[in-house]
This record gives structure tokens, sequence and C-alpha cells, in this order.
């Protein structure tokens, strides 16, 4: 994939982009495009850098591994981004912290969700389900989540992106998204993180009869499999992390889905830093609440699955498979790992 050539820009060395009414941006190459090279390079970078941890069960090293990979492909990055959010925060994991500064600050501004391993855990016992994430937009535009950790999704594909509140009861949602799927409760597949918080809302699912998945991690995996074309369930309802929601969010923007969280602490110390901060409204946030303007999610497979395979080794060369959800449309790439980006150690 060729480099994107960058705008230039007078004064701030971190110029915004000027948009016309219709949201093209006005002579300039679009965020997406100056950053898609570079934002894939760092999910191949972390996914290939953890590959070593493959099944030998320390989840942190797995993690410190993949987040060193990004952030040193994100230092590469043109203009100057910041991250929004990152997973690593709520459970004290190397992470990309919020408000860390990226990029090379030459070149237009952006905000950074991110996950270097989505689903540590799987990766670190040898599990499918493992990815590297990232999620881009414009300067500005995604929600700045501070100290929250989880939130309460609700994720529906373009269809169903009209009957959905998530003040509403679970069944009453899996009724509404059915009737706009035009689809029996009974033909109805909902995802929820197999998490003893989601007990009694799987239960009710159930009753109501409807089929639910519930994956032991990966609720950007799950969300996905609601939202692409070609994916295999209908809804994802529960509570995950936050830079997760604001991730998949970009997912859903960019794919005319549907999406509504809203603020779901799950210990005290996050409770108290939500008071602390301000945040303790628990009223629902629309998906034009979590981001706006152009934004995409990026991600590479880690330790396969039916989302993304696992790197590989064909014709004496790494490959890596990777999601691109931008602009309408999700397109799956099979890359060649670049040699200062691959593990020193056989996969």
């Amino acid at each position: 994939m060729p480099n994107a050539s960058l705008p230039s820009g007078a004064g701030s060395p971190f110029p915004r982009f000027s948009r016309s009414p219709d949201g093209a941006p006005n002579g300039a190459a679009s965020i997406v495009d100056v950053l898609e090279a570079v934002a894939l390079q760092a999910t191949r970078a972390a996914a290939l850098a953890c590959q070593a941890w493959h099944g030998r069960g320390d989840a942190n090293a797995a993690d410190g591994a993949a987040t060193d990979a990004m952030r040193e492909a994100l230092a590469h990055a043109p203009g100057g981004g910041e991250i929004v959010s990152g997973e690593g925060e709520k459970d004290d994991a190397p992470m990309l912290a919020g408000g860390e500064l990226v990029g090379t600050g030459d070149g237009p501004r952006f905000d950074v969700a991110v996950d270097p391993l989505e689903c540590t855990s799987l990766l670190a016992n040898g599990l499918p389900g493992a990815l590297a994430t990232i999620a881009i937009s414009e300067a500005g535009c995604m929600w700045r989540p501070g100290p929250s950790h989880y939130v309460e999704k609700l994720v529906v594909g373009p269809a169903a992106r009209d009957a959905i509140d998530i003040t509403a009861s679970p069944e009453r949602n899996l009724a509404a998204v059915a009737e706009a799927l035009c689809k029996p409760i009974s033909e109805m597949r909902v995802v929820v993180l197999d998490k003893p918080r989601h007990a009694e809302l799987v239960a009710v699912l159930r009753a109501a009869g409807a089929s639910v998945c519930t994956p032991s991690a990966g609720d950007v995996a799950g969300s996905l499999a609601a939202l692409l074309p070609d994916g295999d369930a209908d809804v994802l309802m529960g509570v995950g992390g936050t830079p997760e929601g604001l991730m998949t969010a970009c997912a859903v923007r960019a794919l005319g889905g549907g999406m509504q969280v809203r603020l779901a602490p799950q210990r005290p110390a996050e409770r108290d830093a939500l008071r602390a901060a301000g945040m303790e409204d628990t009223a629902p946030l629309s998906l034009d609440q979590l981001v706006w303007g152009e934004s995409a999610f990026f991600a590479t497979g880690v330790s396969g699955g039916s989302l993304l395979r696992r790197p590989w080794f064909q014709g004496g060369e790494q490959l890596t498979e990777s999601l691109i959800v931008a602009a309408g449309e999700a397109r799956r790439l099979v890359g060649v790992a670049e040699p200062q980006l691959t593990s020193p150690f056989t996969v």
C-alpha cells in the first residue's frame, strides 16, 4: 500500500482540515487517506510482535510486546495524534495511555483509540480471537471518556440502526431489532460476553427465544459480527471496555450502523473517579456523541479465528490478514510483513 501524501499548512504544525458542506476535505487528502498506511502498519507490527508469547501464559509480556511495537509504528505517523482512550488503563497492563501523543508532529491532528492486543488472555492461552486494533478520527472528533473504563453497549448493523434504545429492556430491543431485520426472534443471534455481570441478561434473551453467543472476551469482534455484512450475529449487548467501545463506534459510523452506550463503572475506584470528574450521568450516548467527522477502524489477526487469520508463513514470507473499516466499506487485506517488524521467534 503506497504511503499517502501529506497536506501542508501554515501556522500551527497541526493544521485542521477545512471541510466542504458535504463533509469532504477541501484541497487535501482525507485524514483516513493520510493515516491508513501507518495505522495498518501499527496493527501488523503489534500482531507480529506478540507472536512469541502465543500460548505461553504471560499476558502482560504479550501485551507489552504489542504495545511497544504499536507505539514505535505510530511514532512515524504523519501529523500529531492524541490517544483518547487506551485499553491498559483499566487493568494496569502495558498501554498506550490516554493523553499520550503520537506522530511526527508534522501534518494534521488526529484522535486515536487503541488496544494493541485485544483479548490478551486468549493469546496467552493459545486460543483464537485475539486482535491488534486501532481507530482514528479527525482531531476533537472522539468522545473523551476520562476515567471511564466500562460502558454498556448496544450495537447493530445499518438495517436496525433506528430500532435500538439502550434505556429499553433487552426484550424490547430484541423485538425491535428483529422487526427491523424482518426476522422472527427465534432466528436472532445476540453476542454477550461471558461474564458474571451478564448472567441475567443472557437468561432473559434466551427466555425470549434468541440464540445467545457468549465468548469469554472480545466485544470488538462481537460488535463486528453484528455490524459487518458477512457477520454471523444480529446485535451485541452488554457491558465491555470503553476503549473497545470507542473503536467500535468508529467502525459503526464508517458503515452506517447503529450504536448507543452509557457509563457502567464496574469497580468502586472507577465510580469514585467518574464522580470526581463530574461524569456520573448515565444518560445514553448516541453514535454521534461518541465519534463525529471522518473515522476508520483497523485490526490485524493475532491468534486466528473466524474474523481474521493468525500471521502465517507462505513461500518464505510472513503474511498477516487485516481488516479496514472506512468510508462505507470493510476490506480484508493480506500483507507481507516488513522484515524489521517480524518476531525473532519462530511462529
